[in-house]
């Protein structure tokens, strides 16, 4: 009766604990951005959620502004800066390749959710990469760069398969990564999501 009991509340809170850590991460994120911004405004002006609406418009006006040629002059040169710097040039072009994968823009197909035959009958979900960086690496070889996210963890590593190795996959960036990441753990969601 007790591991009956027991195993109910492990698969309640297994089912409210995706959900409830997203809730408090939002919320914790709202509550430190407002925090950090109120002490800017005068009390009169105030009211709850500022800080909020004050990132986000900072946040779509930082938007426009990339696309202003002096903006990707400064952007180009900070990146050829802390690409110098040791160790914090590997943290932060882990960080930019990743923002990169989830780009909606994918151009010459790169970026593109795979299926890899490892084995006879054996597939992994991977995302094409910078194609030319595997030509140069292996030139007329026909080897296509797909990047394999670990389950559960940040990471990965790359492969260079034959092209033949490869089955284009016809679904989103986001719901391959979320498949690939969760070891297909929510994979029912998943599934009615490509439907």
């Amino acid at each position: 009766m007790f591991n009956r009991l027991v195993i109910l509340i492990l698969k309640g809170l297994i089912a409210v604990l995706p959900l409830g850590l997203t809730l408090y991460f939002l919320y914790w994120l709202a509550t430190t951005v407002e925090a950090g911004l109120s002490p800017y405004f005068t009390s009169e002006y105030y009211f709850p959620g500022l800080g909020i609406v004050t990132t986000l418009v900072a946040l779509a006006l930082l938007g426009m502004l990339v696309n202003a040629y002096v903006v990707k002059l400064i952007i180009a040169y900070s990146n050829r800066f802390i690409e110098k710097l040791p160790l914090i040039k590997t943290l932060y072009g882990a960080i930019r390749d990743a923002v990169e994968l989830f780009k909606s823009n994918n151009k010459d197909g790169e970026r593109k959710p795979v299926s890899v035959l490892i084995a006879p009958d054996i597939h992994a979900i991977g995302f094409i990469t910078n194609t030319s960086v595997a030509e140069k690496l292996f030139p007329q070889q026909g080897k296509v760069p797909v990047y394999m996210p670990l389950s559960y963890q940040i990471g990965g590593y790359t492969l260079y398969v034959p092209e033949d190795k490869i089955t284009y996959l016809d679904i989103d960036v986001e719901t391959a990564m979320r498949i690939a990441m969760t070891g297909g753990t929510s994979i029912q969601a998943d599934v009615e999501e490509i439907k």
